[in-house]
């Protein structure tokens, strides 16, 4: 089978053209994203035929589970359908089909290279069933108390088509045990479908550095959702202004969101090899 490997921002991904194939993908992708015998990628995307938008995605995280999005992911996802002619966009804009709903990409372009993209993320969405987070209160849930070995951590809840969960601290995130916490909390019962955890410091008001540890994946170089969820919740606390620069293990990403509406994201994506899977 063949398939390629893009990244964005660090963030890695197994793309393949699906078209007419069917396959147990969830334990392809456990196979082929394990880093010491598979390709090794954060996650598995798979390119479909839509009926509602240009083209079809369905993403599957490295341990075989499905997720809805992924905002590093569409824009892999995008330079991939485009140069390989899989999709044929509106101009710069690519609408895509996926588990969160149709998302539309702004391609940014070299000549016939497509190099980054601006992805609509939609709204984020703070009600405690759509995130989900079980509790009982008015959104937005932005100080929920998470207790863990005897300690509370507080993090502010939104969905982006997937669940999250934002803790910020004042401290060196780079210090932050998130391989010890990320597990405790994904699998948390306050987070019946499981949750991605963001680790965050705002430096000022447009510049923000962060980790994610990943639902269904563990820490990533970089999470495009997470980094709206990152952005969502300091705007609704007054920390941040309209646009910021989130910067990640991986590299930066540039959110915008004023405060209502859709949030838009802007990042790279790049090609890294193509290869052969045997079946």
């Amino acid at each position: 089978m063949r398939f390629a490997k893009y990244h964005g921002a660090g963030n890695d991904f197994i793309l393949v053209d699906a078209r007419g194939i069917d396959r147990d993908w969830g334990a392809l992708a456990a196979a082929i994203c394990e880093r010491n015998v598979g390709a090794g990628a954060d996650g598995l995307i798979l390119a479909l035929a839509s009926s509602a938008a240009h083209v079809r995605m369905r993403l599957f995280n490295s341990d075989g589970s499905e997720a809805e999005m992924s905002g590093n992911g569409v824009r892999c996802f995008a330079k991939f359908a485009v140069e390989t002619g899989i999709a044929a966009p509106e101009g710069d804009d690519l609408r895509v089909e996926t588990g969160a709903g149709e998302i539309v990409v702004r391609l940014e372009r070299r000549g016939p290279e497509v190099t980054g993209a601006t992805v609509d993320m939609g709204p984020p969405r703070f009600a405690p069933k759509e995130v989900p987070v079980a509790v009982e209160r008015d959104p937005p849930v932005l100080d929920l108390a998470v207790p863990v070995d005897g300690r509370e951590y507080r993090v502010s809840c939104v969905s982006m088509g997937n669940p999250h969960a934002v803790h910020f601290i004042d401290s060196d995130v780079a210090a932050f045990p998130l391989r010890e916490l990320g597990p405790r909390v994904e699998h948390h019962p306050l987070f019946p479908a499981r949750v991605n955890f963001e680790v965050a410091r705002v430096l000022d008001r447009g510049h923000i550095v962060s980790r994610t540890w990943e639902r269904g994946v563990g820490e990533t170089q970089a999470c495009g959702t997470g980094a709206c969820a990152i952005v969502v919740s300091a705007r609704l606390q007054g920390l941040v202004d309209d646009v910021v620069e989130v910067r990640e293990p991986g590299g930066v990403l540039t959110l915008r969101w004023p405060g209502s509406g859709n949030v838009f994201l802007t990042g790279p994506a790049a090609f890294v090899y193509t290869g052969d899977w045997p079946d």
